[in-house]
């Protein structure tokens, strides 16, 4: 009963960092899973549900709204079907401490994700209170498509490898190379989780890593959580909550980094 209150309320916390920060929110709730006793890919797996049902419920409401592209959505979330399942066989392949202390860096490089990411809004957004494109960085040579394509599959893999959604790098990334509106970039990426973490929920779910009653309290709680934000949170500082979720994934790569570490020393005695 106290794991899942525990449960419960990292799902809430999650979906309101989904929804106010445009992440997954795996990188609140894998740790969490790990400190109740599940092992590095357990976690991992199981968060993949949770982000997928976190995902659609936001998705839903803006299909509803006519907010979706569905076309760029599905570009975005094809690659994760071959991605997921090559993060899905790394994570299942490397040992449990190697995973975690992967994880831990993981987790130090969305502290400076995080910070582009608010870079590249804050810079789209002076450009389109002054009447220019989305974004004023040179693009890369590519098209479109495999831009979406690219930008899709990297999402996957990291769905697969540590059950995050990925969001983190498909806002800035739609943004920097595609100079999609802030708002279009954000409910694209919100659709696009959807595909990837049901596609690596799939793999994991084969290869027995996913704990389903787990998954669906962290997911329905996150459900509510993610309405409660993009309702209310808004009106919150957004550089203190950015600060503080800064604070948290250090601390929790911190934590990684001992749980790692103490893995290892255990397996060298």
């Amino acid at each position: 009963m106290g794991s899942a209150l525990i449960l419960a309320l990292v799902g809430l916390l999650a979906g309101v960092l989904a929804g106010f920060l445009g992440i997954g929110g795996g990188t609140v709730m894998v740790p969490v899973m790990v400190a109740l006793g599940m092992t590095g890919v357990q976690a991992v797996g199981t968060s993949t549900l949770a982000i997928a049902l976190i995902a659609l419920v936001g998705s839903v409401q803006n299909w509803r709204m006519g907010f979706l592209k569905l076309n760029h959505v599905a570009m975005l979330g094809l690659p994760a079907l071959v991605t997921a399942y090559l993060g899905k066989e790394l994570a299942t392949a490397l040992p449990n401490y190697a995973l975690l202390g992967i994880f831990g860096l993981f987790l130090l490089l969305n502290i400076y994700l995080i910070g582009l990411k608010k870079q590249v809004v804050r810079k789209a957004q002076r450009s389109e209170s002054a009447g220019l494109p989305a974004a004023d960085s040179i693009p890369l040579p590519v098209s479109p498509t495999i831009a979406r394509l690219g930008i899709g599959g990297l999402a996957g893999f990291l769905a697969g490898l540590f059950g995050v959604g990925g969001g983190v790098v498909m806002v800035p990334l739609q943004i920097l190379l595609l100079h999609e509106p802030i708002k279009v970039a954000v409910q694209t990426s919100l659709g696009a989780i959807v595909i990837t973490g049901l596609w690596a929920c799939l793999w994991h779910a084969l290869a027995g890593n996913v704990l389903l009653t787990t998954g669906l309290i962290l997911g329905a709680a996150g459900a509510i959580g993610v309405q409660v934000s993009t309702r209310y949170l808004p009106r919150l500082p957004d550089q203190a909550v950015t600060i503080m979720f800064r604070a948290l994934l250090a601390l929790l790569a911190g934590y990684f980094f001992f749980k790692a570490w103490a893995g290892y020393t255990a397996l060298s005695v």
